[in-house]
Protein backbone atom coordinates (compact mmCIF):
# COMPACT_ATOMS: atom_id res chain seq x y z
CA UNK A 1 0.00 0.00 0.00
CA UNK A 2 3.03 2.17 0.53
CA UNK A 3 4.52 1.82 -2.73
CA UNK A 4 1.45 2.05 -4.43
CA UNK A 5 -0.42 5.37 -2.40
CA UNK A 6 2.38 6.50 -0.35
CA UNK A 7 3.46 6.65 3.28
CA UNK A 8 0.76 8.58 4.99
CA UNK A 9 -1.83 6.23 2.84
CA UNK A 10 -0.21 3.18 4.59
CA UNK A 11 -0.02 5.21 8.13
CA UNK A 12 -3.49 5.19 8.16
CA UNK A 13 -4.07 1.47 7.40
CA UNK A 14 -1.59 0.91 10.46
CA UNK A 15 -3.72 3.06 12.81
CA UNK A 16 -6.43 1.32 11.98
CA UNK A 17 -4.60 -2.55 12.19
CA UNK A 18 -3.53 -1.45 15.81
CA UNK A 19 -7.42 0.05 17.01
CA UNK A 20 -8.50 -3.84 15.85
CA UNK A 21 -5.89 -5.33 17.17
CA UNK A 22 -6.30 -4.12 20.91
CA UNK A 23 -10.50 -4.88 20.47
CA UNK A 24 -9.36 -8.10 19.95
CA UNK A 25 -6.79 -8.43 23.35
CA UNK A 26 -9.39 -6.55 25.22
CA UNK A 27 -11.77 -9.12 23.84
CA UNK A 28 -9.56 -12.18 24.62
CA UNK A 29 -8.16 -10.88 27.70
CA UNK A 30 -4.42 -9.43 27.91
CA UNK A 31 -3.33 -12.52 29.77
CA UNK A 32 -5.07 -15.09 26.97
CA UNK A 33 -2.70 -17.79 25.56
CA UNK A 34 -5.04 -17.02 22.48
CA UNK A 35 -3.04 -13.75 21.85
CA UNK A 36 0.43 -15.46 21.64
CA UNK A 37 1.27 -15.36 18.07
CA UNK A 38 2.38 -19.07 18.63
CA UNK A 39 -0.97 -20.67 18.87
CA UNK A 40 -1.90 -23.66 21.08
CA UNK A 41 -4.28 -25.34 18.22
CA UNK A 42 -3.98 -29.10 18.87
CA UNK A 43 -7.33 -30.41 19.39
CA UNK A 44 -9.56 -27.72 18.70
CA UNK A 45 -10.47 -25.87 16.08
CA UNK A 46 -8.32 -23.93 13.77
CA UNK A 47 -11.34 -21.57 13.05
CA UNK A 48 -10.24 -20.56 16.75
CA UNK A 49 -7.15 -19.16 15.52
CA UNK A 50 -8.50 -16.84 12.62
CA UNK A 51 -8.45 -13.27 15.31
CA UNK A 52 -6.61 -10.18 14.46
CA UNK A 53 -3.66 -11.53 16.31
CA UNK A 54 -1.98 -13.37 13.07
CA UNK A 55 -2.62 -10.20 11.21
CA UNK A 56 -1.83 -7.25 12.92
CA UNK A 57 0.43 -8.39 16.15
CA UNK A 58 2.33 -9.92 13.27
CA UNK A 59 2.81 -6.81 11.84
CA UNK A 60 3.72 -5.40 14.83
CA UNK A 61 6.37 -7.31 15.18
CA UNK A 62 7.65 -7.04 11.59
CA UNK A 63 7.16 -3.43 12.03
CA UNK A 64 9.85 -3.71 15.13
CA UNK A 65 12.15 -5.61 12.66
CA UNK A 66 12.05 -2.90 10.49
CA UNK A 67 12.96 -0.09 13.20
CA UNK A 68 16.26 -2.53 14.25
CA UNK A 69 17.63 -3.84 11.55
CA UNK A 70 16.34 -0.97 8.55
CA UNK A 71 14.15 -1.31 6.04
CA UNK A 72 16.72 -2.55 3.49
CA UNK A 73 17.65 -4.97 5.97
CA UNK A 74 14.27 -6.43 6.22
CA UNK A 75 12.81 -6.05 2.13
CA UNK A 76 15.77 -8.67 1.37
CA UNK A 77 15.29 -10.67 4.34
CA UNK A 78 11.33 -11.41 3.19
CA UNK A 79 12.51 -11.36 -0.51
CA UNK A 80 14.94 -14.33 0.30
CA UNK A 81 12.25 -15.48 2.56
CA UNK A 82 9.70 -15.93 -0.26
CA UNK A 83 12.20 -17.13 -2.67
CA UNK A 84 13.36 -20.09 -0.45
CA UNK A 85 10.20 -21.10 0.95
CA UNK A 86 8.00 -20.76 -2.31
CA UNK A 87 5.22 -23.57 -3.07
CA UNK A 88 6.26 -24.88 1.00
CA UNK A 89 4.28 -25.49 3.53
CA UNK A 90 5.40 -23.35 6.91
CA UNK A 91 4.79 -23.29 10.72
CA UNK A 92 6.14 -21.46 13.53
CA UNK A 93 9.49 -23.29 14.35
CA UNK A 94 11.00 -23.06 10.90
CA UNK A 95 10.03 -19.89 9.99
CA UNK A 96 11.90 -18.67 13.93
CA UNK A 97 14.82 -20.93 12.92
CA UNK A 98 15.10 -19.26 9.58
CA UNK A 99 14.91 -15.78 11.17
CA UNK A 100 17.26 -16.47 13.40
CA UNK A 101 20.03 -17.80 11.72
CA UNK A 102 19.29 -15.30 7.99
CA UNK A 103 19.06 -12.15 10.60
CA UNK A 104 19.64 -12.54 14.25
CA UNK A 105 22.43 -14.47 14.71
CA UNK A 106 24.76 -12.34 12.57
CA UNK A 107 24.13 -9.21 14.67
CA UNK A 108 24.92 -10.15 18.44
CA UNK A 109 22.24 -9.03 21.08
CA UNK A 110 19.82 -8.18 18.46
CA UNK A 111 17.27 -11.16 19.64
CA UNK A 112 17.02 -10.11 22.63
CA UNK A 113 16.59 -6.33 21.87
CA UNK A 114 13.66 -7.48 19.46
CA UNK A 115 12.43 -9.54 22.11
CA UNK A 116 11.07 -12.33 20.20
CA UNK A 117 10.20 -15.01 22.86
CA UNK A 118 7.42 -12.42 24.07
CA UNK A 119 6.23 -11.87 20.64
CA UNK A 120 6.54 -15.54 19.71
CA UNK A 121 5.21 -16.89 23.12
CA UNK A 122 4.06 -14.42 25.39
CA UNK A 123 0.45 -12.55 25.63
CA UNK A 124 -0.70 -9.17 24.32
CA UNK A 125 1.59 -6.35 22.90
CA UNK A 126 5.40 -6.54 24.14
CA UNK A 127 6.78 -3.11 25.59
CA UNK A 128 8.55 -2.52 22.55
CA UNK A 129 5.80 -2.81 20.48
CA UNK A 130 5.64 0.16 18.13
CA UNK A 131 2.41 2.81 17.96
CA UNK A 132 1.33 4.01 14.60
CA UNK A 133 0.38 7.20 13.81
CA UNK A 134 -1.19 9.02 10.97
CA UNK A 135 -0.73 12.39 9.85
CA UNK A 136 -4.17 12.78 7.75
CA UNK A 137 -5.97 11.42 10.83
CA UNK A 138 -4.83 13.70 13.26
CA UNK A 139 -7.31 15.54 10.55
CA UNK A 140 -9.78 13.70 10.97
CA UNK A 141 -9.37 13.64 15.06
CA UNK A 142 -9.27 18.05 13.98
CA UNK A 143 -12.84 17.41 12.23
CA UNK A 144 -14.37 15.50 15.17
CA UNK A 145 -13.35 18.03 18.11
CA UNK A 146 -15.79 20.64 15.98
CA UNK A 147 -17.87 18.59 15.78
CA UNK A 148 -18.27 18.10 19.72
CA UNK A 149 -17.77 21.36 20.30
CA UNK A 150 -21.19 22.11 18.33
CA UNK A 151 -20.19 22.29 15.15
CA UNK A 152 -23.31 21.53 12.06
CA UNK A 153 -21.99 18.65 10.04
CA UNK A 154 -22.49 20.76 7.40
CA UNK A 155 -19.80 22.78 8.71
CA UNK A 156 -17.35 20.11 8.62
CA UNK A 157 -18.21 19.27 5.09
CA UNK A 158 -15.03 21.49 3.75
CA UNK A 159 -12.76 19.65 5.91
CA UNK A 160 -13.76 15.95 4.86
CA UNK A 161 -14.12 16.86 1.10
CA UNK A 162 -11.57 14.18 -0.49
CA UNK A 163 -11.62 11.79 2.47
CA UNK A 164 -10.67 8.32 2.01
CA UNK A 165 -12.95 5.42 3.34
CA UNK A 166 -10.21 5.08 6.38
CA UNK A 167 -10.60 8.27 7.20
CA UNK A 168 -14.18 7.84 7.76
CA UNK A 169 -13.79 4.68 9.59
CA UNK A 170 -11.98 6.70 11.74
CA UNK A 171 -14.06 9.41 12.24
CA UNK A 172 -16.92 7.39 13.11
CA UNK A 173 -14.69 4.97 15.30
CA UNK A 174 -14.09 8.35 17.58
CA UNK A 175 -17.86 9.17 17.83
CA UNK A 176 -18.80 5.84 19.66
CA UNK A 177 -17.04 7.13 22.97
CA UNK A 178 -19.89 10.03 22.74
CA UNK A 179 -22.43 7.52 22.05
CA UNK A 180 -24.48 10.54 19.72
CA UNK A 181 -28.23 9.92 19.79
CA UNK A 182 -30.65 9.49 16.96
CA UNK A 183 -30.79 13.43 16.00
CA UNK A 184 -27.46 13.93 15.92
CA UNK A 185 -27.12 10.71 13.87
CA UNK A 186 -29.49 12.36 11.72
CA UNK A 187 -27.91 15.39 11.06
CA UNK A 188 -24.51 13.25 10.15
CA UNK A 189 -26.54 11.17 7.93
CA UNK A 190 -28.19 14.00 5.89
CA UNK A 191 -24.94 15.17 5.13
CA UNK A 192 -22.59 12.78 4.98
CA UNK A 193 -25.40 9.39 3.46
CA UNK A 194 -23.60 6.92 5.86
CA UNK A 195 -26.36 4.32 5.62
CA UNK A 196 -26.41 4.72 2.08
CA UNK A 197 -23.02 4.12 1.43
CA UNK A 198 -21.36 1.37 -0.50
CA UNK A 199 -17.94 0.53 1.46
CA UNK A 200 -18.38 -1.76 3.76
CA UNK A 201 -16.12 -0.58 6.43
CA UNK A 202 -17.63 2.52 6.54
CA UNK A 203 -21.53 0.63 7.16
CA UNK A 204 -19.57 -1.51 9.71
CA UNK A 205 -18.47 0.79 11.53
CA UNK A 206 -21.42 3.56 11.12
CA UNK A 207 -24.18 0.79 12.00
CA UNK A 208 -22.94 0.11 16.31
CA UNK A 209 -23.62 4.23 16.11
CA UNK A 210 -27.12 3.66 14.75
CA UNK A 211 -27.93 0.25 16.63
CA UNK A 212 -26.70 1.78 19.78
CA UNK A 213 -28.68 5.03 19.45
CA UNK A 214 -32.04 3.42 18.13
CA UNK A 215 -31.82 5.03 14.66
CA UNK A 216 -34.72 3.50 13.03
CA UNK A 217 -33.63 4.82 9.43
CA UNK A 218 -30.87 2.27 9.23
CA UNK A 219 -32.71 -0.30 10.17
CA UNK A 220 -33.52 -1.86 6.62
CA UNK A 221 -30.02 -1.29 5.58
CA UNK A 222 -28.42 -3.05 8.48
CA UNK A 223 -30.87 -5.96 7.95
CA UNK A 224 -29.71 -6.25 3.68
CA UNK A 225 -25.91 -5.78 5.44
CA UNK A 226 -26.20 -8.70 7.91
CA UNK A 227 -28.26 -10.87 5.01
CA UNK A 228 -25.89 -10.04 2.04
CA UNK A 229 -22.58 -9.69 3.97
CA UNK A 230 -20.90 -12.83 4.91
CA UNK A 231 -17.47 -11.89 7.04
CA UNK A 232 -17.09 -12.50 10.27
CA UNK A 233 -15.00 -9.53 11.10
CA UNK A 234 -18.20 -7.45 10.45
CA UNK A 235 -20.86 -9.64 11.63
CA UNK A 236 -19.90 -10.55 14.78
CA UNK A 237 -19.70 -6.66 15.91
CA UNK A 238 -22.98 -5.79 14.34
CA UNK A 239 -24.77 -8.68 16.26
CA UNK A 240 -23.28 -7.97 19.59
CA UNK A 241 -24.62 -4.65 19.35
CA UNK A 242 -27.95 -5.63 18.69
CA UNK A 243 -27.78 -8.32 21.69
CA UNK A 244 -26.87 -5.21 23.63
CA UNK A 245 -29.94 -3.57 23.09
CA UNK A 246 -33.65 -4.12 25.18
CA UNK A 247 -34.93 -6.81 23.33
CA UNK A 248 -32.50 -7.26 20.30
CA UNK A 249 -31.98 -10.53 21.21
CA UNK A 250 -35.08 -11.95 18.99
CA UNK A 251 -34.18 -9.38 16.47
CA UNK A 252 -30.76 -10.49 16.12
CA UNK A 253 -32.07 -14.45 15.71
CA UNK A 254 -34.83 -13.55 12.98
CA UNK A 255 -32.36 -11.73 11.04
CA UNK A 256 -29.84 -14.68 11.62
CA UNK A 257 -32.42 -16.92 10.67
CA UNK A 258 -32.65 -15.50 7.23
CA UNK A 259 -28.89 -14.63 7.11
CA UNK A 260 -27.20 -17.94 8.41
CA UNK A 261 -27.47 -19.74 4.34
CA UNK A 262 -25.43 -17.20 3.04
CA UNK A 263 -22.42 -17.40 5.92
CA UNK A 264 -19.22 -18.95 5.77
CA UNK A 265 -18.74 -21.74 8.06
CA UNK A 266 -16.29 -20.09 10.16
CA UNK A 267 -19.00 -17.18 10.61
CA UNK A 268 -21.89 -19.88 11.41
CA UNK A 269 -19.51 -21.16 13.96
CA UNK A 270 -19.18 -17.95 16.30
CA UNK A 271 -22.77 -16.58 15.43
CA UNK A 272 -24.54 -20.21 16.64
CA UNK A 273 -22.61 -19.49 20.09
CA UNK A 274 -22.97 -16.23 20.12
CA UNK A 275 -26.91 -16.34 19.42
CA UNK A 276 -27.92 -19.28 20.96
Amino acid sequence: MEHLYGRDYAAMLQVLGQTALHHTLAELGPASPDTHLRLALAGRDPDDGLTEIAYEKGCALLLTLEQLVGRPRLDSFITEYFARFRFQRMDTATFLAYLRAELLAPVPGLEQRLNLAAWVDGPGLPANAPVAHSARFAAVAAAGAQLAAGSSPAALAPATAGWSSHEWVHFLHGLASAAPGAEALAALDAEFHFTQSGNAEILAAWFPLAIAAGYAPADAALETFLVRVGRRKFLTPLYRALLAKPGGRARAQEIYRRARPNYHAVATATLDALLA
